[in-house]
């Protein structure tokens, strides 16, 4: 039953960052730890959390301090590998709200399982004011998130970059190209455009110019007519789409070749075009391709009205109950 289903925790981490959402959920990230175990075995989620920690601590990643606090919560490896993957599919778009403002829609699908349910809902704070970020116990970054009265962005991952070899090739190239990076990670980018960034505009500027060590989609609503779009970044180029606008998991705007991420991803695009195109004030309701058994969580935020409402998902299903919020710290809707 529904009504059987776990809240999503709502933590207020504006003093404790992300080492206060990792304390105050402790249960669910070993919970992700020990699916993450499941998936890769505990030698290899030893080896690639050792390759992710190297690579952080060389790039001078700004984060390295909380995930190390974070890696000493855990007393096991884990937490840099979850916090430099970056293997997920996702469908999400952006456009006017028929109740007035803008709305961004967002679905996410990861294929580690127990995202979904041990999802929360953090309060943090950064010089440019408060922000809600929908993440997981022990992740510094930000990947879907509302600022009240600036912005709303997530990030969806564009295919993987391809130099016409077979994939094992393309994947090594790939990796020897992000070991020399300096640019951040998507999600550490956008964590620092929520916590700088006093409004759309400087955002999308800095998520348009700022360097990264790997591509990504951002899809952006603000809270005055016409403020939404959908940024297509490579290291080297940007293209901007503006509302509405919906991406996936390929380049739309950027001619550039890749391996595709997820499945039906043409098909989820199309999907979601076709919501942001007919979709009245009772919601969003997807179904097929874009629900699929890797979903993670679904959210419709208009951060110019202050709402928000997210569920978490797992195999198909919803895992939490939906929780509504009002862009307000502390405030549910």
């Amino acid at each position: 039953m529904i009504a059987d289903l776990p809240r999503i925790p709502v933590i207020d981490a504006r003093r404790g960052g992300a080492v206060g959402v990792a304390c105050a959920a402790a249960a669910g990230m070993r919970d992700l730890l020990q699916e993450a175990r499941r998936m890769l075995t505990p030698p290899g989620l030893g080896l690639v959390d050792a390759v992710s920690r190297r690579w952080l601590e060389r790039s001078g990643n700004p984060y390295c301090g909380e995930i190390g606090a974070i890696a000493g919560l855990l007393g096991r490896p884990g937490a840099h590998f979850l916090n430099a993957s970056y293997e997920w599919a996702c469908t999400s778009g952006v456009g006017n709200d028929p109740d007035g403002g803008i709305r961004l829609i967002r679905v996410l699908d990861w294929r580690l399982h127990g995202l979904g349910r041990n999802l929360v809902v953090a309060w943090q704070r950064g010089r440019a004011g408060d922000f809600a970020n929908l993440t997981w116990p022990g992740y510094v970054g930000v990947v879907t998130a509302a600022a009240p009265g600036r912005f709303a962005v997530a990030i969806n991952q564009p295919p993987m970059m391809s130099w016409g070899a077979i994939l094992p090739l393309d994947w090594a190239i790939g990796r020897a190209r992000l070991w020399r990076s300096r640019g951040l990670p998507p999600a550490h980018l956008l964590r620092q455009a929520f916590e700088n960034c006093a409004g759309y505009d400087d955002a999308k500027r800095l998520l348009s110019e700022a360097p990264l060590c790997l591509p990504a989609f951002f899809v952006m609503a603000g809270t005055r007519p016409g403020e939404g779009c959908v940024i297509e970044r490579h290291p080297d180029r940007t293209a901007i789409r503006e509302m509405p606008a919906g991406i996936a998991n390929h380049w739309v705007a950027l001619s550039l070749r890749g391996k595709a991420r997820g499945r039906h991803s043409h098909a989820r695009l199309r999907q979601m075009e076709t919501a942001l195109s007919g979709m009245g004030a009772a919601g969003f309701a997807p179904t097929p391709p874009i629900i699929n058994r890797d979903t993670r969580l679904i959210a419709v935020i208009n951060p110019g009205r202050g709402r928000l409402a997210v569920q978490g998902w797992e195999r198909s299903q919803p895992a939490t109950a939906e929780l509504a919020l009002s862009l307000d710290p502390g405030v549910e809707a």
